[in-house]
This record gives structure tokens, sequence and C-alpha cells, in this order.
């Protein structure tokens, strides 16, 4: 049998497996749609769903053991109150606009300073100042609750089942905890890629194709799979325009490594930086040639998460 994926989870997938009825959870958004049916019942949907899955035209999601979705649902925990600290950066930056009310010069916003500035205003009305403090109280609650998240998220890196995979993927220049973290969270299990390209495409950061015949044209990435991932990779990729040198943070993550890993990391630099000026060169725009490096690091971390897998 099979059911689409949705926000209940996968619970009705672990029950049935535990009686030993074999279950597939299908991806919504690579069902086949037939053009101009505007009638949509559960009924209907089912039916459906048991024609395309008999005729082997449906696709199944990975299903990740619950440590692993333990880990996910923290990573994104953390990566919604991110979010909710930006809008509550932006609230009460808009606030003080508001009423003209701007930092001193030179001062850098959001910084020590800027906040020690915040703690000084005064303002006449009792109703402006009472919205003042709530702004204010509820970006230092937010920020109390992304420490509480990032204090757990490193536990997991030290003394969990995906310590040893997260430590590893540290290894690669832009990937620090954080990240590292959030990678294996959102795939899992590397073994499942059979190669690098697999991963690469799973990020939806190979290019698109049109060819018909001897034509052959290559459009712009996917951007299908896990979104996720794909701007966790074009995220880190920005850190490799910088020359190539193992010094400070990252010097600290490769203490440790075993020396296969802290070769990977090495050959990452040298390639990742000189693909990323190569492709400058060529007249390519700054976020394409990053999207490119992103692709190539994609590769590098399945090969550090395989050098892990195989130890």
């Amino acid at each position: 049998m099979c059911y689409e994926a949705g926000p209940t989870g996968y619970g009705l997938y672990r029950f049935l497996s535990k009686l030993n009825v074999s279950c597939e959870v299908i991806a919504p958004s690579l069902i086949p749609q037939r053009p101009g049916d505007r009638v949509k019942t559960d009924k209907r949907d089912a039916v459906r769903l048991a024609q395309l899955y008999r005729s082997g035209e449906l696709t199944p999601i990975h299903i990740p053991t619950e440590d692993d979705e333990a880990l996910r649902d923290l990573v994104r925990c953390r990566e919604d109150a991110v979010q909710d600290q930006l809008r509550a950066k932006h609230r009460l930056s808009k606030f003080l606009l508001r009423h003209d009310i701007r930092q001193p010069t030179g001062m850098r916003v959001w910084s020590v300073n800027y906040r020690r500035w915040l703690d000084t205003l005064k303002f006449e009305r009792s109703s402006s100042s009472i919205t003042f403090q709530e702004y204010y109280y509820q970006l230092k609650e937010i920020e109390a609750r992304i420490s509480r998240l990032e204090e757990e998220i490193l536990n997991q890196a030290t003394d969990s089942v995906h310590a040893p995979m997260i430590q590893a993927l540290q290894g690669l220049r832009g990937v620090a905890l954080i990240t590292a973290a959030s990678l294996v969270a959102e795939i899992g299990s590397f073994e499942r890629f059979a190669s690098p390209r697999q991963l690469m495409a799973y990020a939806g950061l190979v290019p698109s194709e049109s060819s018909s015949g001897d034509r052959r044209k290559q459009g712009e990435i996917t951007k299908t799979g896990n979104s996720h991932v794909r701007r966790l990779l074009i995220e880190s990729a920005w850190s490799y325009r910088y020359q190539p040198a193992v010094k400070g943070k990252l010097k600290k993550r490769l203490e440790g490594l075993p020396p296969e890993s802290q070769a990977i990391s090495w050959k990452a630099q040298h390639r990742l930086h000189k693909k990323y000026y190569r492709l400058l060169s060529r007249g390519k725009e700054k976020a394409k040639a990053v999207t490119a490096v992103a692709r190539e690091l994609a590769g590098f971390i399945w090969a550090m998460a395989h050098e892990v897998e195989t130890r």
C-alpha cells in the first residue's frame, strides 16, 4: 500500500511496518496530474493514487529513522526561530524609524553598543514606551530560544548517533556546526546516494535540459528535491571565494579527523576556489558561479560522508 507524504508524518508507515505490511510514502509533488482535472475529492484521490501505484508511476520518498527525524525537527525549529528573529528586528527597527529615532553616527546596527543604546531610549507617551519594550523583549526571548536550540545541536554533535558524521562534515570550509548538523538532519543516510551526482540531483543543483535529436540544450538548475539542502550548500559555497588556508576555527575543526578527511578538505579548497574564479573570468555572474561551486561542494560532502560510513 501507499499514502501521500503530509503533516501527519511517518507514524502510519512505522505502524504498518511493525505489522509486516509493505508500505511506501509517496512524494505529492511528483504525482502525475491530468490536465483540466478540476474535481478533487478524497475518494477520487484514493482511486487515482491506487491506479498510479499499480502502474509504477509514483515516486516514493526516503523514510528517515526516528533519530534522523528528531534531529531534523531540531534544526528546522532553530531555522524557524532565526526567521522569527529577523522579523522581530524588522518590527523594532521600523518602529524606531516611524518615530525618527536613529542610532548615533558610526554605530553598527545590532552591535553590543547598539543594544546598549536601545536600553537608554525613553518615550514621552507610555503607550509608545510599552510598545517599544514589548518589541525589544520579544527579540530577546527569541534570541534566548535560539541559544537553547543551538546548545542542544551542540550536544547532538558531540554525543549522539549523528556525532561522527557531523564532526566529519565540519572539516570542510564553510560547513560549521549548524550547517553540518542541518545537512545530516536533512539527508539522513548518505549511503542511499550511489554517486555524488545523485546527491547533486537530490539538491536540485544539476542543470535542466531540453534536448531533441542532435540538439542538446541545458538551462538553469532544476531546483527540485530538498530546498533546505540546496540553500545550505549555496551559503557554504560563498566561503570558497577566499584563498585556500587552514587556520582559525577550521583548523580546530580539522584536529582529530583522519588524514583522508583532511586531504578531502584541502583538495576541496583548491578545486572550488579555482573553479569560482575560472567561471568569473569567463564572464559568469557571481551568483551563478557560486551555484556551480555548490554543486561540486556536494560531491566533496558525499566523499567526506562516504569516508565516515565506510570507516
